[in-house]
């Protein structure tokens, strides 16, 4: 007897057909347990032979349906591709012999023809356990086959009858978390988790190296590009400043000039000039504004002293004078100040 493994909820075993030609009515289909070992020495469970059975009764009662043989495993590789599978025979019914699992098989003409032409060599029936226990439940088909190592990884596609096979799904939610599709192999996944690991150690590796420069500046560099920076603004700030200042003195000499202010509100006029647009709204002032400080017109003119020689106004007297309202008759009759 011979065994193949599927790493499913699905195993397929073999069992060597009579090599005289003849076409057996009853065939084993699961030998005696407890323990039912494969060739790659992975064990199941069949300690529960009766369980199988009824299994199989529920299927036929139940289901409607009797337990198919076919050729090459089709009713578990081709059929849910929509490929034909036609049988072999059938399992009619089960009985257990000294805790092993026997079926009364009513053969195809097919069937039985190549049985009896020895095309044939071996019966691979499929099982079904639970992966937690790894104790066989059932039976969902049996093939003829010439190749009894195969491993049925393809049994995959079909989930058992009234069973869900969590660690396939798990390994479906694990491809989508890499990238991968659900017909992505071990291998491929594999594959995909030894680039993640290389991504990471380089990453990793990167870690510890100098950065590219073209993508990072060293902080010392960065640091004195930004007092570098703000030293050349403080100095456009500076000369910025001096340039207003030489400015508002200007507009406003030249508004006391003019007489459009007074000296006495020349502090008043420079520190509104500082402010944002003060030296604008100072032209406009100015531009529009009437005479306050009209011209006393004594500038250069000589006035007569108290001896009757003629004095000439000295700038700051004629400043004064203006300041005050005093005429030149003023300044004769009561003094320079």
């Amino acid at each position: 007897m011979c065994h193949a493994l599927a790493p499913t909820e699905r195993v397929a075993l073999c069992f060597e057909l009579p090599t005289d030609g003849s076409v057996p009515e009853w065939v084993e289909l699961i030998p005696a347990g407890p323990e039912v070992i494969g060739r790659d020495k992975r064990a199941w469970l069949n300690d529960n032979p009766q369980g199988v059975l009824d299994y199989l009764h529920a299927l036929q009662q139940e289901a409607g349906r009797d337990l198919p043989f076919d050729w090459e495993h089709a009713t578990e590789l081709k059929a849910p591709q929509g490929e034909k599978a036609p049988a072999t025979g059938w399992g009619k019914a089960f009985e257990i012999r000294d805790g092993a699992i026997w079926a009364r098989v009513e053969w195809t003409e097919n069937g039985r023809n190549a049985i009896a032409a020895k095309e044939y060599r071996y019966l691979s029936p499929v099982l079904v356990f639970e992966k937690a226990t790894r104790r066989i439940v059932g039976l969902s088909s049996v093939g003829l086959t010439n190749r009894p190592n195969l491993h049925l990884t393809a049994l995959n596609r079909e989930a058992n009858p009234g069973s869900i096979d969590h660690e396939e799904t798990a390994m479906k939610e694990i491809l989508k978390a890499l990238g991968l599709s659900d017909d992505a192999t071990n291998e491929d996944a594999l594959n995909a988790i030894e680039k993640i690991n290389g991504d990471l150690q380089t990453a990793l590796n990167s870690a510890g190296a100098a950065p590219s420069l073209d993508k990072f500046i060293p902080r010392g560099d960065y640091e004195a590009a930004v007092e570098r920076a703000n030293n050349a603004e403080q100095q456009l700030a500076d000369r910025d400043q001096a340039q207003l200042d030489t400015d508002i003195e200007t507009a406003i000499n030249s508004a006391l000039e003019a007489g459009k202010i007074t000296p006495a509100t020349k502090e008043y006029h420079t520190a509104a000039c500082r402010e944002e647009g003060g030296l604008d709204r100072f032209k406009a002032f100015v531009e529009s504004a009437p005479v306050v400080a009209p011209d006393s017109a004594l500038g250069g003119k000589e006035i007569p002293d108290g001896s009757g020689k003629a004095t000439a106004l000295n700038a700051e007297t004629q400043e004064i004078s203006e300041i005050f309202g005093n005429t030149a008759e003023d300044l004769e009759k009561f003094g320079q100040a």
